[in-house]
């Protein structure tokens, strides 16, 4: 009898292995496993553009005149649970951060990471850019649904298709063994553990207000889908652990979208929100911004206020929609804002890029799951308004 383990398991036994087999595996071993992680994440960066093209553009059609408005609210939702995450963060900060941390302390210079080079490389660059994807599926998907075009939406539907193939044929079957390869590397090098130790404390708080904000943001959502929040934070674990293993919201779309519908999302929604909402949505990696460079700022004795931080994490609600789906994508993009609002010099920057990426995975968690809290809301305010069933 052929036993069948789930996305959910595989992942935490590839997580598992990989930390395991990052203390035993020889150094030419790691280096294969270093060389499909290159390969795969190559061709995940070639698909995800296609990929929010093939699921956004159909669903804007599906949705018909629908669309703007739904692409307004779910834009609105996901800057306001963004927003409150980096408020909750600051708040929480800075009732804890002063007790936790002593001013002025010496921090060491963190080491650069250990080089793990791959045996050969492959490049596939994509064909364009996340944002440009994302324009081109709103123009092509309004399009269709305002010319009511049925060639442009049978075409719209054949690349969803062949996207969706591609998705359980390849990509699903090799994401733990993506996984392994990710923290057998993370524990080779050695670097994220000397980094979370020198703000341990801080970790644990962000942690902490992870969880907390996740509870919040489900118990929000069943107010508008009648739904157990509890059953529905479960529903998206396989998400959440693939999410800490890519650290990616892009390239878990595939996980975080199917897990979306067997929570009950119209599959159209479903469909429209979570690709837009791995780029737009950000709750995860603004609370750790906004934890990190406040407890960096204590530790340095520089001066802040409320008001500082306010403007911060409101501009970081839009300038962070620019990062590409990719590890520390949202602090790259941020640097500018923690200069020029923060007074950040450039080694408080290679600090904060050191510390954001050591926890990249537990935000990037937080975001997608978030994600399936918003299209129930969304599901709950545009669903009845499509034409095409829920799953």
């Amino acid at each position: 009898m052929k036993i069948k383990i789930g996305l959910l398991p595989r992942i935490i036994i590839a997580i598992l292995l990989g930390i395991g087999a990052g203390i035993l595996c020889p150094g030419w071993l790691t280096r294969v496993f270093v060389t499909f992680n290159t390969i795969f994440s190559s061709f995940l960066g070639f698909i995800i553009p296609l990929l929010i093209l093939g699921f956004v553009a159909p669903a804007i059609s599906d949705v018909g005149r629908g669309a703007g408005r739904m692409l307004l609210a779910t834009a609105l939702i996901a800057y306001i649970a963004t927003l409150s995450a980096g408020l909750l963060s600051y708040l929480t900060g800075q009732a804890l951060f002063p007790t936790m941390i002593e001013p002025h302390s010496y921090i060491t210079s963190v080491n650069d990471e250990i080089a793990i080079l791959p045996y050969f490389t492959i490049d596939i660059p994509p064909i364009m850019t996340v944002m440009t994807a994302l324009v081109l599926a709103f123009t092509l998907g309004l399009g269709a649904a305002t010319l009511n075009s049925d060639y442009m939406k049978g075409w719209l539907d054949d690349l969803r298709n062949i996207i969706t193939l591609v998705i359980n044929k390849a990509i699903i079957p090799l994401l733990p063994l993506y996984i392994f390869g990710i923290f057998l590397s993370m524990t080779v090098a050695g670097t994220v553990g000397s980094i979370l130790s020198t703000f341990a404390r801080v970790v644990i708080v962000i942690f902490i207000l992870h969880v907390l904000i996740l509870v919040l943001q489900y118990l929000i959502a069943s107010l508008f889908s009648h739904r157990n929040p509890f059953k529905s934070l479960w529903t998206m674990m396989p998400a959440y652990f693939t999410a800490l293993g890519t650290q990616s919201s892009a390239a878990t779309i595939p996980v975080t979208l199917r897990q979306t519908i067997k929570m009950g999302v119209n599959k159209d929604v479903a469909g429209f929100v979570i690709p837009l909402c791995a780029t737009i949505h950000m709750s995860g990696s603004t609370l750790k911004i906004v934890a990190c460079a406040l407890a960096l700022m204590i530790t340095m004795g520089y001066h802040y206020d409320i008001s500082m931080f306010a403007g911060f994490i409101a501009m970081l609600g839009i300038t962070i929609i620019a990062a590409p789906g990719v590890p520390g994508g949202a602090i790259m993009a941020s640097l500018g804002l923690l200069s020029g609002i923060l007074g950040f010099s450039e080694a408080d920057n290679a600090l904060m890029i050191a510390l954001y990426i050591a926890m990249d995975s537990f935000g990037t968690a937080c975001n997608v799951t978030g994600d399936g809290a918003i299209a129930q809301i969304v599901n709950r305010l545009f669903a009845r308004r499509l034409s095409t069933p829920g799953s």
